[in-house]
């Protein structure tokens, strides 16, 4: 595991009810995601924004979460097994290198990488394949906190999005973050 990584029995106070104060997943998600919908979360933890994603995205859509923590995906699959979205949600244990969902190539309607991209490696490889997972015009949103990532590491970021074929289109305004919302253009 990287050391950049956050630990296991961190995620527990992620998912500690009064976050949705700070970052509620209905507010910050509702606009980008429909019913029927496949979505593609990258570090998705214990599933703070995996729950209501799965709930939004309905019965015939799914929620597709990538993470390097198997203890993390464990802990995921328990709490949607009890909120009835496991058979939403589809958990998939990667290396750091790469997210590993070339079966998902231009299948994917909608991604969120939330406080992920400072933990990854390389920021390049992370959005080449997430930009070959989504559709043409498919979305993307990225936040990452400002207090790990510096005004300057976040516009990194988005120079290595944009060499992946992933274009700004907002700045959505989240609470302590540097966020953005990307889209795969045609051809």
């Amino acid at each position: 595991m990287p050391p950049l990584v956050c630990p296991h029995w961190l995620g527990y106070s992620l998912i500690i009810p009064w976050r949705k104060w700070v970052h509620n997943p209905e507010k910050i998600l509702g606009e980008h995601v429909r019913e029927g919908m496949t979505v593609l979360e990258v570090g998705p933890g214990m599933g703070f924004f995996t729950l209501p994603l799965a709930r939004m995205v309905g019965s015939q859509g799914k929620v597709v979460c990538v993470d390097v923590q198997e203890a993390m995906l464990r802990t995921l699959t328990k709490r949607a097994e009890k909120a009835g979205f496991a058979g939403r949600i589809v958990t998939r244990v990667c290396p750091p290198q790469s997210l590993g969902v070339d079966d998902l190539t231009a299948s994917v309607d909608f991604a969120l990488l939330f406080a992920v991209v400072h933990e990854v490696p390389d920021a390049g490889a992370l959005f080449r394949d997430v930009a070959a997972a989504l559709k043409p015009g498919g979305r993307c949103l990225v936040s990452e906190p400002r207090g790990h990532v510096t005004k300057e590491a976040f516009a990194e970021m988005l120079t290595a999005a944009d060499a992946a074929g992933l274009f700004a289109i907002a700045a959505p305004k989240i609470a302590w973050s540097h966020s953005v919302l990307l889209e795969k253009r045609a051809g």
